[in-house]
């Protein structure tokens, strides 16, 4: 049984008291890794850790494994795959069963990859994996910001992700090291919306905006409440100006379904220029993919809050509807969503509308007057 100094350069393996490589002189830094190598009764394991400490540990622990004989060794048995490789799976996969592939992919090249991507699977510990998070609390994004913790959330999920696939298709057995690996809790109950003030400055702004368009853009989605994203695919096959319907293509988290619009909404549509199978097209009449310039100028204008994000209309909208007295189940509809939890996420009542209920209820819970009800039988008769 050894353990010792492991030179990732020439894969060789040096005295623990080395300063440098032996084969390839490489200078051994803070950050070095060592070689754990035990044999007992003609069985041997190795395994390459991160620190001395851990380097022990796996020592105590393989050695008492192969001595009761709980160890499988079994030379015909195939090596599990790097994380590199495992990708090269899951991404045509989640092309095929994801929508959000993309964000899967920029999430693996960005944070994933360099770190994890030519490590067997079974040589990523959660220790690695804390390592990651610690870098990311601590880095931060090309924006120059810290990153935040739905960020370092989506890295630690993909990478649980990815472990459950590769056992679900036969190719590794092992543990997953996510299991022990705390996930960041968000608190997603953001909800946005505009005060009577907000609200006239917006429409004051988009009525004499001198991009037509974009200015329909924002005015239909604070009419319907509908994602950025349906809006982006909607088509004019999909308007019935007849019945007052719209279509919405396979929206976030749900099958294709037909809603009705308000007449407010369907004239921003009948104010808009034929000019692209799209109602709200791009460069070229192809398909619009963003509106963030658009939106960060007419916000700007309008004097709105400059974290009050495009989302925060949808919001705005759910939160009208309720505190108007709509039905949450009809809100719901309106909104697609599958969950009723995610409809109460968007629909809290305006601080003005809880006031007035405050105000009301002393009213409606004031015992009434006796002499009250027989003046009103009175006048009936």
């Amino acid at each position: 049984m050894a353990i010792q100094i492991f030179c990732p350069n020439c894969k060789s393996s040096s005295g623990l008291d080395a300063k440098e490589c032996s084969k390839c002189g490489a200078v051994f830094g803070r950050d070095k890794k060592y070689r754990v190598c035990v044999s007992v009764k003609g069985h041997r394991i190795t395994r390459v850790v991160d620190n001395l400490t851990l380097a022990r540990e796996v020592q105590a622990a393989v050695k008492g494994d192969l001595v009761r004989g709980e160890y499988e060794i079994n030379r015909g048995v195939k090596e599990a795959p790097t994380l590199g490789e495992l990708w090269a799976k899951y991404l045509p996969w989640a092309k095929e069963h994801k929508k959000t592939w993309k964000c899967d992919s920029y999430n693996y090249q960005t944070h994933l990859e360099p770190r994890f991507a030519k490590k067997p699977l079974d040589r990523i510990s959660s220790l690695d994996i804390e390592r990651l998070k610690l870098e990311m609390k601590k880095g931060i994004n090309k924006q120059g910001r810290p990153f935040s913790q739905a960020t370092i959330k989506h890295q630690l999920v993909l990478l649980k992700r990815l472990y459950n696939l590769a056992k679900r298709w036969g190719l590794y057995e092992g543990i997953n090291p996510m299991d022990r690996v705390e996930v960041p809790k968000l608190d997603n109950l953001r909800t946005e919306y505009l005060s009577e003030d907000e609200t006239r400055r917006l429409m004051q702004t988009l009525d004499s905006w001198p991009c037509r368009d974009s200015a329909a853009f924002v005015k239909f989605t604070l009419f319907t409440g509908m994602r950025r994203g349906e809006l982006f695919k909607l088509t004019w096959n999909d308007v019935d100006f007849e019945r007052g319907m719209i279509t919405l293509r396979e929206p976030k988290g749900g099958k294709t379904q037909t809603l009705p619009i308000s007449e407010p909404a369907l004239n921003v549509l009948r104010s808009l220029t034929f000019t692209s199978t799209y109602v709200f097209p791009g460069k070229g009449g192809e398909q619009r993919t963003d509106f963030k310039g658009p939106w960060q100028r007419i916000r700007k204008a309008a004097g709105l809050p400059d974290n009050f994000r495009f989302h925060g209309l949808r919001h705005h909208f759910a939160s009208t509807l309720v505190s108007n007295g709509i039905d949450l189940c009809v809100v719901q509809a309106l909104l697609t969503h599958k969950d009723s939890r995610t409809t109460q996420r968007y629909s809290h009542l305006k601080p003005g509308a809880i006031k007035d209920a405050a105000m009301k209820s002393a009213d409606l819970l004031r015992p009434k007057d006796p002499a009250s009800k027989v003046v009103n039988l009175q006048e009936k008769e």
